[in-house]
C-alpha cells in the first residue's frame, strides 16, 4: 500500500517518478537523513514536499526519515539527541503539512 522513498540526498534523484504513482498507494518521502546529526530545516522539508506534490497528489505523500537511524552493521555517527530531534522535526512538519 505504501512506497518508502529515500529522498535525503542529491543521489536519490527528483521527484518525477511519483508522477506514475496509483490511486490508492502512498509514498512516505524520507527527507530527512539519519547518516549525520545537522538538522534539516521546516521550510526546506515543507519546499520538498511542495516539490514532490507537483507530481503527486498531497493527500497520497507522508513523511519520515530517510532510513533507520542503525542502517549500517557500525551505526551511523548520530547522537541520540539528534535522532531525537529529527524524529520530532518529522512529526512537527508533518502536523504543519497534513493537519494534525
Amino acid at each position: 500500500d505504501a512506497y518508502f522513498l529515500e529522498y535525503d540526498d542529491d543521489r536519490s534523484g527528483d521527484f518525477r517518478p511519483l508522477r506514475f504513482l496509483s490511486k490508492g498507494k502512498i509514498v512516505v518521502l524520507g527527507l530527512v537523513t539519519t547518516k549525520f546529526g545537522a538538522m534539516e530545516s521546516k521550510d526546506a522539508l515543507k519546499r520538498r514536499i511542495d516539490e514532490a506534490a507537483r507530481y503527486a497528489p498531497l493527500e497520497q505523500l507522508a513523511l519520515s526519515p530517510q532510513c533507520g537511524f542503525s542502517s549500517t552493521v557500525h551505526g551511523n555517527d548520530i547522537a541520540v539527541e539528534d535522532q531525537r530531534s529529527k524524529l520530532r522535526l518529522v512529526i512537527e512538519t508533518a502536523n504543519e503539512v497534513w493537519g494534525g
